[in-house]
C-alpha cells in the first residue's frame, strides 16, 4: 500500500530545474518537488507521495489526516502486540 503523507512547507529551495521545497513532516525535513502545486506558499500543508507534493490541503484537513494515521498506528499495536520474549 502506498499512502500520500501530509506535510507542512516550511521554505523554498533554490533550483534550477524544477519548484523543490522543504517540508516538515513531524519533525522530519524532506525536499519535495512542487511543481505540481504552484500556488502553495510556505507554511502552507501538502500532500506528498515519493517526494512529490499532489494537492494543498488546509490546516484542518492535515490534522485529520495526521489523527487518522495516529489512530491507525494505535490499532495495528493493538491488533500485533509485540512478541513476549
Amino acid at each position: 500500500m502506498c499512502l500520500a503523507v501530509p506535510g507542512k512547507i516550511t521554505e523554498f529551495l533554490d533550483s534550477p530545474a524544477l519548484k523543490m521545497g522543504k517540508v516538515d513532516f513531524g519533525g522530519v525535513f524532506r525536499d519535495v518537488c512542487l511543481e505540481a502545486v504552484p500556488e502553495a506558499k510556505i507554511s502552507d500543508y501538502v500532500i506528498v507521495h515519493a517526494g512529490f507534493a499532489l494537492s494543498v490541503l488546509s490546516e484542518k484537513e492535515a490534522q485529520e489526516s495526521l489523527d487518522a494515521f495516529r489512530e491507525l498506528g494505535d490499532l495495528e499495536a493493538e491488533l500485533n502486540p509485540p512478541d513476549p520474549e
